[in-house]
Protein backbone atom coordinates (compact mmCIF):
# COMPACT_ATOMS: atom_id res chain seq x y z
CA UNK A 1 0.00 0.00 0.00
CA UNK A 2 1.35 3.49 -0.60
CA UNK A 3 2.76 5.62 2.53
CA UNK A 4 1.05 8.82 3.42
CA UNK A 5 4.07 10.93 1.73
CA UNK A 6 3.67 9.50 -1.37
CA UNK A 7 0.17 10.30 -1.28
CA UNK A 8 0.64 13.96 -1.38
CA UNK A 9 2.57 13.58 -4.63
CA UNK A 10 0.86 13.79 -8.27
CA UNK A 11 1.11 10.73 -9.93
CA UNK A 12 1.03 10.34 -13.76
CA UNK A 13 -0.43 7.88 -15.53
CA UNK A 14 0.38 7.76 -19.27
CA UNK A 15 -2.40 6.38 -21.91
CA UNK A 16 -1.28 5.49 -25.21
CA UNK A 17 2.75 6.37 -24.34
CA UNK A 18 4.49 6.54 -27.65
CA UNK A 19 6.50 3.35 -28.29
CA UNK A 20 3.94 1.02 -26.64
CA UNK A 21 2.02 0.34 -29.84
CA UNK A 22 -0.32 2.78 -28.70
CA UNK A 23 -3.58 2.51 -30.92
CA UNK A 24 -4.71 5.69 -29.18
CA UNK A 25 -3.52 8.18 -31.41
CA UNK A 26 -2.08 11.67 -29.13
CA UNK A 27 -0.50 9.79 -25.69
CA UNK A 28 -2.16 11.95 -22.72
CA UNK A 29 -1.99 11.86 -18.96
CA UNK A 30 -4.35 10.85 -16.33
CA UNK A 31 -3.22 12.70 -13.25
CA UNK A 32 -4.24 11.32 -9.47
CA UNK A 33 -3.48 13.94 -6.76
CA UNK A 34 -5.37 16.23 -5.00
CA UNK A 35 -5.81 20.28 -6.01
CA UNK A 36 -5.24 19.57 -9.86
CA UNK A 37 -6.52 22.62 -11.35
CA UNK A 38 -3.94 24.32 -12.09
CA UNK A 39 -2.90 21.57 -14.51
CA UNK A 40 -5.89 22.65 -16.46
CA UNK A 41 -4.58 25.43 -19.16
CA UNK A 42 -1.77 23.43 -20.18
CA UNK A 43 -4.25 20.35 -21.01
CA UNK A 44 -6.23 23.21 -22.95
CA UNK A 45 -3.06 23.84 -25.22
CA UNK A 46 -1.87 27.29 -26.17
CA UNK A 47 -4.55 27.75 -29.15
CA UNK A 48 -7.72 27.02 -26.76
CA UNK A 49 -9.37 30.87 -26.43
CA UNK A 50 -13.07 29.68 -25.73
CA UNK A 51 -13.77 26.53 -22.91
CA UNK A 52 -17.14 25.54 -21.84
CA UNK A 53 -17.61 23.58 -18.82
CA UNK A 54 -20.34 21.35 -18.80
CA UNK A 55 -21.05 20.48 -15.06
CA UNK A 56 -24.70 18.91 -13.76
CA UNK A 57 -26.98 20.94 -11.51
CA UNK A 58 -25.32 19.15 -8.34
CA UNK A 59 -21.95 20.64 -8.62
CA UNK A 60 -22.97 24.28 -9.69
CA UNK A 61 -20.80 26.07 -7.04
CA UNK A 62 -17.62 23.51 -8.71
CA UNK A 63 -18.29 24.01 -12.34
CA UNK A 64 -18.34 28.17 -11.23
CA UNK A 65 -15.36 27.61 -9.47
CA UNK A 66 -13.60 26.30 -12.71
CA UNK A 67 -14.77 28.89 -15.00
CA UNK A 68 -13.55 31.53 -12.99
CA UNK A 69 -10.06 29.89 -12.73
CA UNK A 70 -10.25 29.74 -16.76
CA UNK A 71 -10.96 33.79 -16.57
CA UNK A 72 -8.53 34.51 -14.61
CA UNK A 73 -6.18 32.50 -16.91
CA UNK A 74 -7.40 34.43 -19.89
CA UNK A 75 -9.95 32.26 -21.53
CA UNK A 76 -13.47 32.95 -22.55
CA UNK A 77 -14.99 30.50 -20.68
CA UNK A 78 -18.26 29.36 -20.13
CA UNK A 79 -20.84 26.89 -18.13
CA UNK A 80 -23.65 24.11 -19.28
CA UNK A 81 -25.51 23.45 -16.64
CA UNK A 82 -27.30 19.84 -17.42
CA UNK A 83 -29.48 17.14 -15.56
CA UNK A 84 -27.69 15.13 -12.85
CA UNK A 85 -27.49 11.68 -13.61
CA UNK A 86 -28.36 9.53 -16.23
CA UNK A 87 -30.79 12.12 -17.59
CA UNK A 88 -27.72 14.48 -18.85
CA UNK A 89 -26.84 11.46 -21.53
CA UNK A 90 -29.79 12.53 -24.12
CA UNK A 91 -29.43 14.07 -27.23
CA UNK A 92 -31.97 16.69 -26.48
CA UNK A 93 -29.04 17.85 -23.64
CA UNK A 94 -26.14 17.27 -25.95
CA UNK A 95 -28.18 19.68 -28.55
CA UNK A 96 -28.27 21.94 -26.08
CA UNK A 97 -24.84 22.18 -25.40
CA UNK A 98 -24.08 22.53 -29.58
CA UNK A 99 -26.44 25.55 -29.42
CA UNK A 100 -24.34 27.18 -26.55
CA UNK A 101 -21.26 26.18 -28.47
CA UNK A 102 -22.46 27.86 -31.70
CA UNK A 103 -23.91 31.04 -30.21
CA UNK A 104 -20.17 31.49 -28.74
CA UNK A 105 -18.28 30.93 -31.69
CA UNK A 106 -16.68 27.89 -31.20
CA UNK A 107 -13.93 26.70 -33.07
CA UNK A 108 -11.77 24.07 -33.58
CA UNK A 109 -9.10 25.38 -31.41
CA UNK A 110 -11.37 25.60 -28.42
CA UNK A 111 -12.38 23.02 -25.48
CA UNK A 112 -14.48 21.55 -23.92
CA UNK A 113 -14.04 20.54 -19.66
CA UNK A 114 -16.35 17.83 -18.29
CA UNK A 115 -16.59 18.44 -14.42
CA UNK A 116 -18.65 16.04 -12.88
CA UNK A 117 -19.73 11.85 -12.60
CA UNK A 118 -19.40 9.32 -15.51
CA UNK A 119 -22.81 10.33 -17.18
CA UNK A 120 -21.20 14.24 -17.91
CA UNK A 121 -17.57 13.13 -18.53
CA UNK A 122 -19.25 10.93 -21.33
CA UNK A 123 -21.81 14.10 -22.86
CA UNK A 124 -18.80 16.25 -22.32
CA UNK A 125 -16.76 14.02 -24.39
CA UNK A 126 -19.44 13.36 -27.11
CA UNK A 127 -20.17 16.65 -27.29
CA UNK A 128 -16.63 17.55 -28.25
CA UNK A 129 -16.10 14.62 -30.00
CA UNK A 130 -19.12 15.74 -32.73
CA UNK A 131 -18.51 19.42 -32.30
CA UNK A 132 -16.44 20.73 -36.00
CA UNK A 133 -16.17 16.55 -35.99
CA UNK A 134 -13.60 16.84 -32.84
CA UNK A 135 -12.72 19.36 -30.48
CA UNK A 136 -10.42 19.11 -27.53
CA UNK A 137 -11.44 17.71 -24.35
CA UNK A 138 -10.55 17.31 -20.74
CA UNK A 139 -11.98 15.72 -18.08
CA UNK A 140 -12.74 16.46 -14.48
CA UNK A 141 -14.31 13.30 -12.75
CA UNK A 142 -15.34 14.45 -9.41
CA UNK A 143 -17.06 10.41 -8.87
CA UNK A 144 -14.43 7.15 -8.21
CA UNK A 145 -16.70 5.55 -10.94
CA UNK A 146 -15.93 7.96 -13.26
CA UNK A 147 -11.94 8.52 -12.64
CA UNK A 148 -11.34 5.00 -12.50
CA UNK A 149 -13.76 4.50 -15.62
CA UNK A 150 -15.93 6.74 -17.56
CA UNK A 151 -13.28 9.52 -17.38
CA UNK A 152 -10.43 7.63 -18.57
CA UNK A 153 -9.81 5.72 -22.88
CA UNK A 154 -11.65 7.78 -25.13
CA UNK A 155 -15.70 6.52 -25.19
CA UNK A 156 -18.16 8.64 -25.36
CA UNK A 157 -22.13 8.38 -25.19
CA UNK A 158 -25.27 9.10 -24.88
CA UNK A 159 -28.76 7.09 -24.28
CA UNK A 160 -31.29 6.39 -26.02
CA UNK A 161 -34.95 4.66 -25.44
CA UNK A 162 -33.70 1.85 -26.79
CA UNK A 163 -30.67 1.20 -24.34
CA UNK A 164 -27.59 2.87 -22.96
CA UNK A 165 -24.63 4.53 -25.03
CA UNK A 166 -26.08 3.36 -28.04
CA UNK A 167 -25.29 6.63 -29.64
CA UNK A 168 -21.45 7.78 -29.55
CA UNK A 169 -17.87 8.22 -30.62
CA UNK A 170 -14.22 7.23 -29.67
CA UNK A 171 -12.99 10.38 -28.65
CA UNK A 172 -9.64 10.15 -26.39
CA UNK A 173 -9.08 13.17 -23.84
CA UNK A 174 -6.59 15.83 -23.91
CA UNK A 175 -6.02 14.54 -20.32
CA UNK A 176 -8.19 13.69 -17.20
CA UNK A 177 -7.58 15.29 -13.52
CA UNK A 178 -8.31 12.83 -10.81
CA UNK A 179 -8.59 14.96 -7.95
CA UNK A 180 -9.03 12.66 -5.22
CA UNK A 181 -9.65 15.82 -2.85
CA UNK A 182 -13.97 15.56 -4.49
CA UNK A 183 -14.10 12.92 -2.92
CA UNK A 184 -14.48 13.95 0.21
CA UNK A 185 -18.07 15.36 -0.44
CA UNK A 186 -19.15 11.63 -2.04
CA UNK A 187 -22.16 9.77 -0.38
CA UNK A 188 -20.44 6.55 0.86
CA UNK A 189 -23.07 4.80 -1.25
CA UNK A 190 -22.00 6.41 -4.44
CA UNK A 191 -17.81 5.34 -3.47
CA UNK A 192 -18.44 1.97 -2.88
CA UNK A 193 -20.92 1.94 -5.76
CA UNK A 194 -17.84 3.36 -7.63
CA UNK A 195 -15.50 0.19 -6.20
CA UNK A 196 -17.30 -2.06 -8.83
CA UNK A 197 -15.24 -1.34 -11.33
CA UNK A 198 -12.49 -0.97 -9.43
CA UNK A 199 -13.07 -4.58 -8.46
CA UNK A 200 -13.38 -6.02 -12.21
CA UNK A 201 -10.19 -4.60 -12.85
CA UNK A 202 -9.14 -6.73 -10.12
CA UNK A 203 -10.95 -10.06 -11.89
CA UNK A 204 -10.01 -8.94 -15.24
CA UNK A 205 -5.93 -7.90 -14.81
CA UNK A 206 -4.73 -6.43 -11.53
CA UNK A 207 -5.55 -9.77 -8.49
CA UNK A 208 -3.71 -7.45 -6.24
CA UNK A 209 -6.76 -5.14 -5.85
CA UNK A 210 -8.62 -8.17 -5.02
CA UNK A 211 -6.49 -9.12 -2.18
CA UNK A 212 -6.14 -5.38 -0.59
CA UNK A 213 -9.86 -5.52 -0.40
CA UNK A 214 -9.99 -8.69 1.01
CA UNK A 215 -7.15 -7.21 3.64
CA UNK A 216 -9.22 -4.17 3.98
CA UNK A 217 -12.24 -6.01 4.68
CA UNK A 218 -11.31 -8.30 7.47
CA UNK A 219 -11.16 -4.85 9.49
CA UNK A 220 -15.42 -4.76 9.26
CA UNK A 221 -17.52 -1.46 7.94
CA UNK A 222 -15.02 0.55 9.21
CA UNK A 223 -12.38 -0.84 6.97
CA UNK A 224 -10.28 2.37 5.09
CA UNK A 225 -12.20 1.46 1.44
CA UNK A 226 -14.93 3.84 2.66
CA UNK A 227 -12.65 6.76 3.42
CA UNK A 228 -11.83 8.66 0.64
CA UNK A 229 -9.00 10.24 1.85
CA UNK A 230 -7.01 6.87 2.87
CA UNK A 231 -4.29 5.73 0.85
CA UNK A 232 -6.19 2.65 -0.18
CA UNK A 233 -8.57 4.45 -2.03
CA UNK A 234 -5.44 5.96 -3.89
CA UNK A 235 -4.05 2.96 -4.48
CA UNK A 236 -6.94 0.70 -5.93
CA UNK A 237 -7.86 3.92 -8.11
CA UNK A 238 -4.19 4.21 -9.56
CA UNK A 239 -3.93 0.58 -9.93
CA UNK A 240 -8.05 0.79 -11.66
CA UNK A 241 -6.70 3.46 -13.83
CA UNK A 242 -3.36 1.97 -15.00
CA UNK A 243 -5.05 -1.45 -15.94
CA UNK A 244 -7.44 0.41 -17.87
CA UNK A 245 -4.76 2.60 -19.69
CA UNK A 246 -2.64 0.04 -20.43
CA UNK A 247 -5.82 -2.08 -22.10
CA UNK A 248 -7.01 1.01 -24.34
CA UNK A 249 -3.29 1.52 -25.06
CA UNK A 250 -3.54 -0.92 -26.85
CA UNK A 251 -7.00 -1.49 -28.24
CA UNK A 252 -8.98 2.00 -28.62
CA UNK A 253 -11.81 1.20 -30.87
CA UNK A 254 -12.91 -1.99 -29.00
CA UNK A 255 -11.52 -4.20 -31.43
CA UNK A 256 -9.97 -7.04 -29.30
CA UNK A 257 -9.14 -7.07 -25.57
CA UNK A 258 -11.05 -3.51 -24.71
CA UNK A 259 -13.61 -6.14 -24.34
CA UNK A 260 -12.71 -7.37 -21.44
CA UNK A 261 -13.47 -3.93 -19.64
CA UNK A 262 -16.72 -4.79 -20.49
CA UNK A 263 -17.07 -7.58 -17.31
CA UNK A 264 -20.33 -7.30 -15.53
CA UNK A 265 -21.37 -4.91 -17.91
CA UNK A 266 -23.82 -6.91 -19.96
CA UNK A 267 -26.46 -7.84 -18.05
CA UNK A 268 -25.83 -4.52 -15.91
CA UNK A 269 -26.44 -2.47 -18.85
CA UNK A 270 -29.54 -4.59 -18.88
CA UNK A 271 -30.64 -4.33 -15.24
CA UNK A 272 -30.06 -0.55 -15.78
CA UNK A 273 -32.32 -0.03 -18.64
CA UNK A 274 -35.22 -1.73 -16.80
CA UNK A 275 -34.95 -0.03 -13.47
CA UNK A 276 -35.14 2.85 -15.86
CA UNK A 277 -31.64 3.81 -14.69
CA UNK A 278 -33.11 4.34 -11.13
CA UNK A 279 -29.63 2.07 -10.02
CA UNK A 280 -26.37 3.35 -9.42
CA UNK A 281 -24.01 1.43 -12.07
CA UNK A 282 -21.39 0.01 -9.85
CA UNK A 283 -24.91 -1.89 -8.35
CA UNK A 284 -26.03 -3.22 -11.31
CA UNK A 285 -22.47 -4.13 -12.80
CA UNK A 286 -21.83 -5.61 -9.59
CA UNK A 287 -24.69 -7.95 -10.43
CA UNK A 288 -23.53 -8.25 -13.72
CA UNK A 289 -20.16 -9.72 -12.66
CA UNK A 290 -21.62 -12.45 -10.03
CA UNK A 291 -23.94 -13.15 -13.32
CA UNK A 292 -21.27 -13.42 -15.53
CA UNK A 293 -19.07 -15.91 -13.27
CA UNK A 294 -21.98 -18.50 -12.76
CA UNK A 295 -22.43 -18.08 -16.90
CA UNK A 296 -19.05 -19.19 -16.74
CA UNK A 297 -18.84 -21.77 -13.95
CA UNK A 298 -21.97 -23.00 -15.85
CA UNK A 299 -20.10 -22.97 -19.13
CA UNK A 300 -16.86 -25.22 -17.33
CA UNK A 301 -14.74 -22.17 -17.57
CA UNK A 302 -14.80 -21.18 -14.10
CA UNK A 303 -13.52 -22.29 -10.46
CA UNK A 304 -16.90 -22.26 -8.47
CA UNK A 305 -14.22 -20.94 -5.74
CA UNK A 306 -14.03 -17.59 -8.14
CA UNK A 307 -17.70 -17.04 -8.18
CA UNK A 308 -17.42 -16.99 -4.37
CA UNK A 309 -14.84 -15.27 -4.60
CA UNK A 310 -16.72 -12.37 -6.31
CA UNK A 311 -19.83 -12.29 -4.03
CA UNK A 312 -16.89 -12.42 -1.18
CA UNK A 313 -15.67 -9.21 -2.47
CA UNK A 314 -18.46 -7.69 -3.76
CA UNK A 315 -20.40 -8.25 -0.84
CA UNK A 316 -17.71 -7.14 1.49
CA UNK A 317 -18.85 -3.66 -0.17
CA UNK A 318 -22.33 -3.82 0.42
CA UNK A 319 -23.11 -4.43 -3.60
CA UNK A 320 -26.12 -6.14 -4.71
CA UNK A 321 -24.95 -9.71 -5.92
CA UNK A 322 -28.82 -10.76 -7.06
CA UNK A 323 -31.59 -9.31 -8.93
CA UNK A 324 -35.54 -10.08 -9.51
CA UNK A 325 -36.69 -13.61 -10.53
CA UNK A 326 -39.20 -11.73 -12.46
CA UNK A 327 -37.33 -9.44 -15.31
CA UNK A 328 -35.69 -12.10 -16.49
CA UNK A 329 -37.51 -11.75 -19.88
CA UNK A 330 -36.81 -7.79 -20.13
CA UNK A 331 -33.26 -7.93 -18.94
CA UNK A 332 -32.58 -10.96 -22.16
CA UNK A 333 -34.60 -8.39 -24.93
CA UNK A 334 -32.19 -5.27 -23.76
CA UNK A 335 -29.12 -7.88 -23.72
CA UNK A 336 -29.83 -8.49 -27.44
CA UNK A 337 -29.57 -4.59 -28.16
CA UNK A 338 -25.95 -4.38 -26.19
CA UNK A 339 -23.08 -3.23 -28.41
CA UNK A 340 -21.32 -6.14 -28.06
CA UNK A 341 -23.88 -8.87 -29.50
CA UNK A 342 -23.22 -9.72 -32.81
CA UNK A 343 -26.12 -10.53 -35.30
CA UNK A 344 -28.47 -12.76 -33.04
CA UNK A 345 -25.47 -14.15 -31.11
CA UNK A 346 -25.53 -12.75 -27.41
CA UNK A 347 -21.61 -12.46 -26.06
CA UNK A 348 -20.36 -12.40 -22.38
CA UNK A 349 -16.84 -11.51 -21.50
CA UNK A 350 -15.86 -14.30 -19.02
CA UNK A 351 -13.35 -15.16 -16.80
CA UNK A 352 -10.69 -18.57 -16.94
CA UNK A 353 -9.39 -17.52 -13.64
CA UNK A 354 -8.56 -14.56 -12.06
CA UNK A 355 -6.71 -12.19 -14.70
CA UNK A 356 -7.84 -14.41 -17.47
CA UNK A 357 -10.64 -13.20 -19.06
CA UNK A 358 -11.92 -14.58 -22.71
CA UNK A 359 -14.95 -14.57 -24.45
CA UNK A 360 -18.15 -16.08 -24.45
CA UNK A 361 -20.33 -16.12 -27.63
CA UNK A 362 -23.89 -17.80 -28.42
CA UNK A 363 -24.37 -19.67 -25.17
CA UNK A 364 -27.27 -22.14 -25.05
CA UNK A 365 -30.37 -20.45 -23.61
CA UNK A 366 -30.65 -23.46 -20.81
CA UNK A 367 -26.98 -21.70 -19.99
CA UNK A 368 -28.13 -18.57 -19.83
CA UNK A 369 -31.27 -18.84 -17.50
CA UNK A 370 -29.34 -21.01 -15.48
CA UNK A 371 -27.23 -18.59 -14.36
CA UNK A 372 -29.52 -16.08 -13.59
CA UNK A 373 -31.42 -19.10 -11.09
CA UNK A 374 -28.68 -18.71 -9.47
CA UNK A 375 -28.48 -14.80 -8.83
CA UNK A 376 -32.16 -14.40 -8.58
CA UNK A 377 -34.36 -13.82 -5.13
Amino acid sequence: MVDTAASQATTRIPVGAEGAGSAVGAPYEVLVGTGLLGELPALLGERAQRVLVVHPRALRATGEAVREDLLAAGYEALLAEVPDGEEAKSAQVAAFCWGVLGQAGFTRTDAVVGVGGGAVTDLAGFVAATWLRGVRVVQVPTTLLAMVDAAVGGKTGINTAEGKNLVGAFHPPAGVLCDLGTLATLPVNDLLSGMAEVVKCGFIADPRILELLEEDGATGASGAVRDPASPLVRELVERAVRVKAEVVGRDLREAGPREFLNYGHTLGHAVEHVERYAWRHGAAVSVGMVYAAELAQLAGRLDPAVVDRHRAVLGSLGLPLTYRGDRWPQLLEAMRRDKKTRGDLLRFVVLDDVGRPGRLEGPDPSLLAGAYVEISR
